[in-house]
């Protein structure tokens, strides 16, 4: 399950300007009286899963290392009145896991909540200590803008090159007798036979939507042939070309790309509802009793199509007008994070949950946390290598591993070859997900890496962002559905300086420099 969280991003940011700060003041009552080796861990959740997420390794590693665990189990729904709340009343936990908990915005903008780490990783955390000196891009995750480690950063398991891209129905294209396209025309081509014939073959030739909405820009992957290789969430449209940080919205290659969008909208091989419609309604689409929908952009075809899933194949990497494949990576931001385990200043005794956080910094750990531990959701083999098992009572793959696990959240790390190391039980989700990774990854290019920012950037950056991202999003819809991208671009771009897009570039591009530094 993955879940975007650019609206989370912003949100978070004006929490940490407006409710976080009130919280500064004062030691919560939550600590007092509480033993040195007793600690109470928060994290949000997605959804009502249950606790089976940390009755396994997360509980028996806390065994191990001596100290008694509390969990506060908050759900996403609830966590934004629940955030204020708990800070502004100061009943903070020992500590926060999972990303999800604070962006980087409130981290950084209430800092006296947080204890820097740094000086705990000698003595406290081996394998932490390891990673740090020998993987570079973990060093700087970890590193904030003004020098500390406040959060313990993760390199997930199973996060690929590949991030969303494009699903096409195959049944559609053998009931046509057509091959799967392998150029951006032969797209054209493919999308103009399914609007123009009966292709999912209930006897109506007018139902169908050649391409609708799925679950990532459906703008910037209909147009990737063009090169608008866009990363993953919080990435605020931002690509490098030539080691330089660029704002996607202002290239050729969008440019180029949406004009040849609106060319097919007005064609009729783009859903007339693609910039109107809501989360229900694409659903609806997508998951029809009949299938509707000919191609969408998502994780999987399985997240995407539910139980239509059987009929849609990836579509390849198409070849566009220069001649070269692109598809959406991301694997920086896919497969690292930062601030995944926040200590608080009521923590008594840092140490001694770091000891804790320490353990998860190894591939058994990693793993176990990722999909469940031994004997529930996987198993390590005699030769060093792992078993994802099938999940039981019926769930879906996705869905049973965060029941089982911590899932995305918290500490993680594993080697490059990792992969390698992962057998399925069943064709699950990932299981998929790798075999597609390996067809499609050749054609990844660098994407803007998983920068930090200072407090004084995130406060220009949210809203210089919410401004320039609007306008464009004003005029993507115009121009995809009306035309004029060409006519217009030159004051499109004007306007964008004008509202600072050339501030918004030097944040981004310091950041990226920073970024290389602490590498």
């Amino acid at each position: 399950m993955h879940k975007s969280s650019k609206l989370g991003l912003v949100i978070g940011a004006v929490l940490a300007t407006s409710l976080l700060a009130v919280s500064c003041g004062g030691k919560a009552a939550g600590s007092k009286g509480k033993d040195s080796n007793s600690f109470e861990v928060a994290t949000v959740r997605w959804a009502d899963w249950g606790e089976a997420y940390h009755t396994g390794f997360p509980d028996a590693a806390a065994k191990e290392a001596g100290i008694d665990l509390k969990w506060r189990t908050i759900l996403n729904s609830d966590w934004a009145d629940k955030k204020a709340v708990t800070l502004a009343g100061g009943d903070l936990p020992d500590a926060f896991l999972g990303e999800i908990c604070f962006s980087e915005a409130e981290v950084l903008s209430n800092k006296g909540l947080f204890i820097p780490l740094e000086s705990y990783i000698d003595e406290y955390m081996p394998n932490f200590k390891k990673i740090l000196e020998k993987d570079s891009t973990m060093k700087a995750l970890a590193t904030s803008s003004d020098g500390h480690i406040y959060g313990l950063p993760a390199k997930k398991a199973l996060r690929l090159n590949v991030w969303n891209q494009m699903f096409i129905n195959k049944t559609w294209l053998d009931r046509l007798g057509l091959e799967v396209p392998q150029t951006y025309k032969e797209f054209e081509a493919v999308l103009k036979a399914f609007k123009e014939k009966d292709a999912n073959g209930n006897g109506d030739p007018n139902d169908e939507i050649p391409f609708g909405q799925g679950y990532a820009n459906s703008v910037m992957f209909f147009c990737l042939p063009f090169g608008t290789t866009i990363g993953t969430d919080n990435t605020y449209q931002m690509a490098v070309r030539n080691d330089k940080p660029v704002f996607l919205p202002t290239t050729e290659q969008y440019k180029n790309g949406v004009a040849w969008m609106h060319d097919c909208y007005t064609k009729g091989l783009i859903d007339p509802e693609l910039f109107t419609e809501d989360g229900s309604m694409r659903d609806a689409k997508l998951m029809s009793e009949t299938p509707i929908v000919g191609c969408a952009p998502g994780w999987t075809a399985d997240s995407t199509f539910g139980p239509n899933a059987d009929q849609y194949i990836a579509l390849p990497a198409l070849a566009g007008p220069d001649g070269n494949r692109y598809i959406s990576s991301d694997p920086d931001h896919a497969g690292f994070s930062r601030y995944e385990f926040l200590i608080t200043k009521n923590c008594k005794n840092p140490g001694k949950l770091l000891s804790w956080a320490d353990k998860f910094y190894t591939e058994d750990a990693s793993i176990q946390n990722f999909y469940g531990s031994f004997g529930i959701g996987t198993e390590k083999n005699s030769d060093g290598t792992y078993t994802v098992l099938e999940p039981r009572d019926g769930m879906s793959a996705d869905t049973y591993a965060w029941v089982s696990s911590l899932r995305d959240f918290g500490p993680k790390y594993v080697g490059d070859d990792f992969n390698a190391k992962v057998k399925y039980a069943g064709s699950n989700g990932d299981a998929a997900k790798l075999v597609l990774n390996e067809t499609m990854k050749k054609y990844a290019v660098p994407a803007f890496p998983n920068v930090s920012y200072t407090v004084s950037q995130l406060n220009d950056m949210l809203t210089l962002y919410t401004d320039l991202s609007s306008y464009v999003s004003t005029y993507q819809a115009t121009w995809v559905t009306d035309g004029g991208i060409e006519s217009q671009w030159n004051e499109y771009i004007t306007t964008l300086n004008r509202m600072g897009l050339d501030k918004f570039l030097k944040i981004q591009t310091d950041a990226y420099n920073t970024y290389k530094s602490n590498q």
